[in-house]
């Protein structure tokens, strides 16, 4: 989710200055994405600029609170009816940190693993307790967050099991191995070449 699509939603509720967004996004995120208030007025900066939001007087605190335009709602609605791609969410830190474990010498991968699956039950234990604690009827856009990030979690411990069985069966290449896949294309074919019984 951008941010720039969170603050025209909260904006579609009402009129409101920097700080009131900053608070609703947050409460509307169940507090899992913070935001720091210089980030909320650079993304409003820009939201005036492309004309998706405009400025109100300032009202008696010195705030000066921003409201969406037409071309906002309809920016918004685009979002809103479109599904987000798998190449529009950022790449996976955990899958490129496990593949390079698998290259780089002396690093336990299992290890990695390990450690990695003890921090994601650790993470899912604490959904869990905030789940258990949440309104039902009241925070339902809460609810909803944390649940994804559930569900998440116990895809990460169900890839992680895979991980760990496929290690069971994996033996790494030798080294004179990885070290001809690196091979510039002319020396392979010149290799290949001299093994072609003549």
């Amino acid at each position: 989710m951008s941010v720039k699509h969170g603050l025209l939603a909260l904006l579609e509720r009402g009129p409101m200055y920097g700080y009131q967004l900053r608070v609703a996004f947050e409460e509307s995120t169940g507090g899992t994405w913070p935001l720091n208030i210089g980030q909320v007025y650079t993304t409003l900066s820009r939201l005036e600029r492309d004309e998706l939001v405009r400025p109100l007087p300032k009202i008696e605190e010195g705030q000066r609170p921003y409201e969406i335009s037409d071309a906002g709602r309809a920016d918004l609605a685009s979002w809103f009816a479109t599904p987000v791609s798998r190449a529009d969410r950022p790449r996976d830190e955990l899958a490129i940190k496990l593949a390079l474990a698998l290259t780089t010498p002396g690093v336990d991968v299992r290890a990695v693993v390990q450690t990695q699956r003890s921090a994601t039950m650790r993470t899912l234990q604490e959904y869990t307790r905030l789940k258990a604690r949440a309104d039902q009827e009241v925070e339902l856009s809460w609810l909803l967050v944390l649940d994804a990030m559930v569900f998440q979690a116990e895809a990460e411990v169900r890839w992680l099991d895979h991980c760990e069985a496929s290690l069971v069966r994996y033996t790494s290449p030798p080294a004179s191995s990885l070290a001809s896949q690196a091979q510039p294309a002319g020396d392979a074919d010149t290799k290949v070449e001299q093994e072609v019984p003549r």
